[in-house]
């Protein structure tokens, strides 16, 4: 029996998701504005692309670029279309906060979660700028419905995270280290091997499935490029 490895496609709009989808995406990450690292889409958007595919959309719940929650009243529009969204019906989400010191804003993110209803969500690249990853994921520790850290390792990308990303996936199942690991930011298919050999096995790309660009769609045969590296790399469990 073999273990498929999950793939997430960025989208910005309906065309990306169906795309993504056709490609053989398993789910897919909803932003806008990229030029801002990503922020949250509108609930057009989203409402959009959830009526053209089947696979599930995470939305981000960024407002401004950068890690912080925007203060107080940046924090309370963020809880209000966080709101507004699991209202209309999304069930997974991404999200991120840090303090000024680089340690994990515990505080905002108890609050945005707090919208969310118990649906799982990603905690994102933020970790990546975090002061301390191993403090930040302990305080994390518990909250409801996290169930994944998208991370490259490092800020810089995967090239030079892959010995924290190995390190981290080997501490699968102690505090804090129990979701799953999606690497993404700078990864590459030949980092894809190495990672699944080390019980890796969730991968989330973005400019690598537009071969035109940020300003150009997704591509359904980059898509399915990384599908079938993915499945013909997947670890293969023992059988019994």
């Amino acid at each position: 029996m073999s273990m498929r490895a999950v793939l997430e496609v960025i989208a910005l709009d309906v065309e990306d998701a169906v795309a993504a989808q056709a490609g053989g995406a398993d789910r897919l990450e909803l932003v806008t504005d990229m030029a801002a690292d990503g922020l949250t889409p509108s609930a057009r958007t989203v409402a959009g692309i959830r009526a053209a595919v089947d696979i599930p959309p995470r939305v981000m719940l960024r407002l401004a670029d950068g890690f912080g929650a925007g203060g107080a009243r940046g924090l309370d529009r963020l809880v209000g279309v966080a709101g507004e969204l699991r209202a209309a019906g999304v069930e997974e989400f991404v999200l991120g906060f840090l303090d000024p010191r680089g340690g994990v804003d515990l505080a905002a993110v108890e609050r945005v979660v707090g919208e969310l209803d118990g649906c799982r969500w990603t905690f994102h690249r933020a970790i990546d700028r975090a002061a301390d990853r191993d403090a930040l994921r302990k305080r994390l520790d518990g909250l409801p419905g996290l169930d994944t850290y998208l991370t490259a390792g490092a800020a810089s990308g995967v090239d030079d995270g892959l010995p924290t990303l190995i390190a981290e996936a080997a501490r699968g199942g102690e505090p804090g280290y129990e979701q799953q690991i999606m690497v993404g930011g700078g990864l590459r298919l030949d980092h894809v091997a190495a990672l699944l050999a080390e019980g890796i096995d969730a991968f989330h790309i973005g400019g690598a499935a537009r071969p035109g660009g940020w300003d150009g769609p997704v591509s359904v045969a980059a898509v399915a490029e990384w599908r079938a590296v993915l499945d013909g790399a997947a670890v293969r469990q023992p059988a019994g």
